[in-house]
């Protein structure tokens, strides 16, 4: 029996060789998930892509025929023929083009595993062939990544790893609020793999010392049931009123820490005008944020005050800066720390990311594991990630961010490996609209994925299990060899020898494998990874003792790690990385970028669309992540599959909104707005405040033939806006939408999303 790694945990199976058997949780796992089952049920799943393929009217047409993406059925080739299809239009775009003409982002979590770490893979290939246009931030933390290091000098990946260690919370924290939530479903994820998840027994220790914790969420069971949590539900998109008047209050009645202020931050003097309500008129005191929030005003007093009296850590979920003026919640969480005066303490201060993932809380290590050099992109063009359809669709057209202008590029040929951005984009017949533009769709794909089929050339891709490979997540100390436990379904390849293949057709083999196989690399990274940490004094087995190993630890710098508290230890000898060298309230770069939309202190800005306004649709839509997989990995697995109802994605209901409605448990429902509709099953919850429903994203998009706006599956990017949190950061607004809830009353069509498309023999000529 065998152990290997994923993005959800490690497991332990035995193989015939072509099929996983017997496959069962890590042992040295406290706290393993379920949703390791979606693995060996998918590996031979009829949606598997076995062999290359290519959009007929491709085939047939050639370059530029972008209107039947999605519609038209697909011819298998042979690999020579894929390759020498590939290999001339990525020839043709670049010697006409060049790089500024090629999207290779390939935005996605792809597969756990360092080497074939799939944006690894291809931003590798396509920068030995002249470079591309890259995506930058995330669909993640988008606008707090941006936000963060002008206010605190670090970006939320160097937060995240140098947080307060779990162990130091357990111990220390008095009083836990989750702005957002503290989720066990996402928690359970990490970042290229986890072997242990141990939140959960952190929180339980906590709680066992007298820890309480408080939820403030529209979703009551977003936060681990150890937590015994007290449960407010603000209106969804008010989270930074709310945070208003809780420092009103620590402001008003001399709750917050001058000192700290003074020594640590700068720009409160240009903040505390406006909370105070000098310059508008309108003091930022509960009464007020009530009438925003619904949160009792009394409720609020209470919670400034607790947090004054208790060593308090605030943290802010992901999922808050998800939203149109996302990096408020962000900087208010911030600022709300610093008036406590508690960051740099063990058990106080701020967090962006406890329960984001299993990551968040561990320890940072002496070194991540070796991983695949990507090389230099000489291509200076660039978008945010969460702008690719503006791109796509108005080529040479400005847009702001980050304080620059930047010229959106014009794209004649996308190339995607590790990824689904029709899970992670908004607006999704705007975004199917926008994909038709170029001339070529290329993908790298192991399902028949909504994106594999609205691509023009589709090349088969092994599965983690199925290639030799190591892997250890973000900020995991265990590092895991993975060996291959099966053959490839089909015919398969690795995406390190798709692309050695296409280089060598170029003419770039060389530049791209420096002549070295797969197990070459992954021998030649670890001793480079080994000489480095000997460097350190760090002693570390050699290749062949590892990856005859189970596993293998990294150390770790201090297990007791507090964030920020060498900087609180001596700010002068140990300054933050902004303009200030302190945490900045106000920052003077954020307000000379003149942004309506993100002045330089943090701010109240009514959202566009929120059940706080009068509009057409009653119900605020939550569309966070799923329960039963990453994102939409492995949909078609049987965790995923039993969570479906009558084959759609389920929808979560108050019990009087569904009565209001006619609704009730397990029917098929409608769920609409101006921008598109999709089908799913009604599950009637009282975890969910009144107004509000929840749609996971992660169903694979499933557009009726006539109609790319409605789904049949349930993906709730149909429903989510196209619009950028700020012009700061141009991050995706893709938590929140309103929708309306209704029966549907016709016939319940099929979904086709999870069966095999039309697969066409190719014709003589065509070989």
């Amino acid at each position: 029996m065998r152990t290997h790694l994923t993005h959800w945990g490690a497991f332990q199976a035995e193989s015939d060789g072509r099929s996983l058997h017997s496959v069962k949780p890590w042992a040295e796992d406290p706290d393993p998930r379920d949703i390791l089952d979606n693995v060996a049920s998918a590996q031979h799943h009829p949606t598997r892509v076995l062999r290359p393929a290519v959009r007929a009217g491709w085939l047939e047409h050639g370059p530029g025929s972008g209107s039947g993406r999605g519609s038209e059925p697909f011819v298998e080739v042979s690999w020579e023929r894929a390759i020498e299809l590939v290999s001339a239009e990525l020839g043709r775009v670049y010697s006409e083009k060049g790089p500024s003409a090629v999207y290779g982002c390939s935005y996605g979590w792809a597969s756990a595993g360092r080497f074939h770490h799939a944006q690894s893979q291809i931003h590798r290939f396509l920068n030995s062939l002249g470079g591309y246009v890259a995506g930058v931030t995330d669909y993640s933390y988008g606008a707090s990544g941006v936000l963060l290091p002008h206010i605190v000098g670090a970006t939320p990946d160097q937060i995240m790893a140098r947080a307060t260690s779990w162990n130091v919370v357990s111990e220390n924290t008095e009083l836990f609020i989750a702005f957002g939530g503290l989720s066990e479903k996402n928690s359970g994820i990490g970042p290229g793999g986890i072997g242990r998840h141990v939140a959960r027994d952190a929180i339980r220790k906590a709680v066992a010392r007298g820890c309480r914790f408080i939820d403030v969420a529209p979703i009551a069971d977003d936060t681990y049931r150890e937590a015994k949590a007290e449960w407010i539900s603000p209106l969804p998109g008010s989270d930074a009123a709310l945070m208003l008047a809780l420092a009103f209050v620590l402001d008003a009645e001399n709750l917050a820490d001058r000192e700290f202020l003074s020594r640590y931050c700068v720009g409160v003097d240009r903040f505390l005008p406006y909370l105070r309500g000098e310059l508008d008129g309108t003091p930022k005191d509960p009464q007020w944020a009530e009438k925003l929030t619904s949160v009792p005003a009394n409720r609020i007093f209470r919670l400034a005050r607790e947090m004054a009296s208790s060593r308090t850590m605030i943290n802010l979920s992901w999922s808050m800066q998800r939203q149109q003026h996302g990096e408020q919640p962000i900087w208010l969480g911030v600022t709300l720390a610093a008036m406590l005066g508690q960051i740099g303490l063990p058990g106080g201060g701020f967090q962006h990311g406890y329960g984001a993932t299993a990551d968040v809380g561990l320890p940072l290590r002496i070194s991540s594991a070796p991983s695949f050099p990507q090389g230099r992109n000489p291509e200076l063009s660039y978008i945010p990630v969460a702008r690719i359809s503006d791109m796509l669709l108005s080529p040479g057209s400005e847009i702001d961010f980050n304080g620059k202008r930047i010229t959106l590029p014009e794209i004649e040929l996308i190339y995607w490996a590790g990824g689904n951005p029709y899970h992670h984009h908004q607006d999704l017949a705007r975004f199917r609209r926008a994909w038709s533009k170029p001339a070529t769709v290329i993908v790298n794909e192991q399902f028949w994925t909504s994106t594999a089929r609205h691509a023009d050339i589709v090349l088969p891709a092994t599965m983690s299990f199925e290639r030799n490979d190591y892997g250890a997540g973000r900020n995991d100390p265990t590092f895991f060899p993975m060996h291959a436990l099966t053959v490839p379904a089909g015919e398969a390849r690795d995406d390190y020898d798709i692309f050695a293949a296409i280089a060598e057709k170029l003419g770039r083999a060389e530049a791209f494998t420096e002549n070295r196989d797969s197990m070459g690399w992954l021998r030649h990274l670890y001793d480079r990874w080994q000489k480095k940490l000997v460097d350190m004094g760090v002693g570390v087995v050699d290749f062949g003792t590892f990856w005859a190993s189970e596993k293998i630890e990294i150390p770790v710098v201090e297990p007791d790690q507090v964030l920020f508290s060498e900087f609180r230890l001596n700010p002068e000898e140990h300054p933050l990385n902004t303009v200030s060298g302190k945490i900045e309230i106000h920052s003077s770069t954020i307000e000379s970028f003149g942004y309506a939309d993100c002045p330089g202190h943090p701010v109240w800005i009514e959202p566009d669309e929120w059940l706080g306004s009068a509009g057409r649709y009653p119900l605020h839509l939550i569309a966070n992540q799923p329960k039963t997989k990453l994102h939409s990995q492995l949909d078609v697995g049987a965790t995923s599959q039993k969570s479906k109802i009558q084959g759609r994605e389920p929808i979560r209901i108050n019990p009087i909104d569904a009565a209001e409605r006619g609704l009730v448990d397990g029917q098929v429902v409608l769920v609409r707005n101006d921008r598109g509709s999709c089908l799913a099953g009604l599950v009637v919850s009282t975890a969910l405040r009144r107004g509000v429903v929840q749609l996971s994203a992660g169903a694979w998009y499933d557009p009726a033939p006539d109609d790319p706006s409605f789904c049949r599956h349930g993906n709730p990017n149909v429903l989510t806006a196209d619009r950028p949190s700020s012009s700061l950061s141009q991050a995706t607004t893709a938590q929140h939408a309103l929708v309306e809830v209704e029966a549907w009353r016709g016939e319940v069509p099929d979904v086709t999303v999870t069966k095999q498309p039309p697969l066409l023999q190719p014709e003589p000529h065509q070989e």
